[in-house]
């Protein structure tokens, strides 16, 4: 998984810092170590800096620290550590993916899914078709050719976005459904990315045709939908463990490890079968916030909710001080082109840039022109933010970048070495520039008076979540206002198929909530759930999670 580097091996045994390989190991992890704990120091200390975030200072404390490694190896090497590019896929991804089900606000989420999956699938598809063919008719151009699956690969790899720089600056309670769309495009997007992924690697090297293109599309909704299957199923399996057998009546500690070990393992099962292993933990991670949170103690929800975002954001300082380690490692841009590789960056921002307007403008049209409520509809200038939440590209990027062009973090050939140069200069590029930028453009399109808190209609106790509300606070206004008249007229209730065409999202979710209340959580628990057993908690303790429903 890790490997001395040798250069500065040698340097630390020159100076007495290290005797053997593993103890050069462990100096060199205390130092990664070190420069995480200095990334949060600043992150911190920076808060209130307009152009900072903490993915930006990760970014040049990598830089950074690269540079002075590169000079005390004699300039031939920049890094403290050397990794094979599946770490980035089987330690660091999964929390990070999984925190994101597990904090997302599913009743947001839910609420606007049919957008959020315009943007983070179908958006997906169209971003992946500009990017691929506009590479395929321009590196040639540029004296790079590449085999069919490889512009295909490009077309996913630059497809992937990261939200991180404008959900720091977004408020889920002053702008909830700019946050929930931001939010929920960026987790979708990153799964929908990484199985596309999965499949293309599929494909051999010959040329792509309608057939290969349409068994492509099958594969991906095989996997897409199979790996679903599996998390949703791993995430109600822990939720029906920790409710029957309540483990936390003798010891938090073990509620605590079967939810972390059964996530992980959801993970783990869906890559030995050939699955998403991102887009498996995703789901398990909403069931789990959704059932599972709210079967274990109140000591235990707020660890593990702070667990779990404190290793994701862990994992994602790691990812990004890396990235600027690497952006020094000579060993790639020797075998680089080094004019390509910046001509490649500027086609590929080009390229994101424009494809990224070809479908966040019209489909935000589509989700307008379906939605009832003027409050649920998407302004212009929220239209402009999600646009650019999405043109920054960040840990998806990279991982899926080194996994195609690298073996064990290097390559040989010249092609992938400039490839991944270009990847890096790109994800440099978009998360210190247009990362900056994000603060002040977001004060600009949505100033203080433009932002209104949530009124959030959520139970706010176990007992509220009990009572049969005889109207929905789910539904769309004008059929709410509708209702209510009805109700004060005595005019019967029209049928459910006749509400669904009139407003399907907020009678699906209320169908949903039904469904859910008289089947799913006398099973699996959930919101209410209250333990038989002695010293359980009780429903007046019941927490709220960040992303509960």
């Amino acid at each position: 998984m890790a490997d001395y580097v040798g250069p500065l091996h040698s340097w630390l045994i020159k100076n007495g810092l290290g005797e053997s390989v593993n103890h050069t190991l462990v100096v060199s992890i205390s130092l990664f170590v070190t420069l995480i704990c200095a990334c949060i120091v600043l992150g911190h200390l920076l808060e209130e800096v307009k152009w900072a975030s903490e993915s930006i200072v990760s970014l040049i404390l990598g830089v950074g620290t690269g540079f002075i490694v590169l000079i005390i190896s004699g300039g031939k090497n920049s890094h403290i550590l050397q990794f094979n590019e599946e770490l980035f896929f089987i330690y660091l991804l999964p929390p990070i993916i999984f925190n994101a089900g597990f904090q997302v606000k599913k009743k947001h989420f839910f609420r606007n899914f049919a957008s959020i999956m315009l943007y983070g699938a179908a958006g997906v598809f169209i971003s992946f078709v500009i990017i691929s063919f506009g590479c395929r008719y321009i590196f040639p151009h540029l004296g790079l050719h590449l085999a069919p699956r490889s512009y295909l690969a490009l077309g996913t790899i630059f497809s992937a976005t990261d939200t991180v720089c404008t959900l720091q600056v977004l408020s889920q309670d002053e702008t909830p459904l700019l946050y929930s769309l931001v939010f929920g495009e960026g987790v979708v997007n990153d799964a929908t990315s990484v199985v596309l992924f999965r499949t293309i690697q599929k494909l051999g090297t010959a040329s792509i045709n309608g057939l290969t293109a349409l068994g492509m599309f099958a594969d991906f909704i095989y996997l897409f939908l199979s790996s679903t299957v599996l998390g949703v199923a791993a995430g109600l399996l822990s939720a029906y463990i920790i409710k029957t057998l309540y483990f936390g009546r003798h010891s938090t500690d073990r509620e605590i490890a079967i939810m972390t070990l059964m996530a992980y393992l959801s993970y783990m099962i869906a890559e030995l079968f050939y699955l998403s292993g991102i887009l498996t933990v995703f789901f398990c991670g909403i069931v789990m916030s959704h059932y599972t949170w709210h079967n274990v103690t109140e000591s235990s929800r707020i660890t593990t909710k702070h667990t779990f975002a404190t290793m994701s954001f862990i994992a994602e300082t790691f990812i990004f001080l890396y990235v600027g380690m690497d952006a020094l490692d000579l060993e790639k841009w020797r075998l680089a082109d080094k004019r390509q590789s910046f001509s490649i960056f500027g086609v590929v921002i080009a390229l994101v840039l424009v494809s990224r307007a070809a479908f966040v403008f019209p489909l935000s049209a589509v989700a307008n022109f379906f939605t009832r409520s003027e409050a649920g509809k998407i302004t212009i200038r929220q239209q402009v933010i999600i646009w650019w939440a999405g043109l920054i590209r960040g840990a998806v990027s990279i991982a899926l970048a080194f996994n195609e062009f690298t073996r064990a973090g290097s390559t040989i050939f010249p092609d992938n070495a400039t490839l991944i140069t270009s990847t890096i200069i790109a994800v440099l590029f978009s998360t210190v520039v247009f990362g900056m930028i994000t603060k002040p453009l977001i004060g600009w399109l949505l100033p203080p008076h433009m932002r209104r808190p949530a009124v959030d209609s959520e139970p706010s106790s176990p007992k509220e979540a009990n009572i049969d509300h005889t109207v929905d606070a789910n539904l769309e206004l004008p059929l709410l206002t509708e209702r209510l008249q009805n109700l004060r007229n005595g005019v019967a209730r029209r049928s459910s198929l006749r509400m669904l065409l009139e407003a399907p999202t907020s009678t699906i979710h209320r169908m949903w909530r039904s469904f859910d209340d008289a089947y799913m959580r006398p099973m699996f628990g959930g919101r209410g759930f209250v333990p038989i057993l002695p010293g359980s908690p009780g429903p007046s303790k019941t927490l709220t999670l960040a992303g509960s429903s």
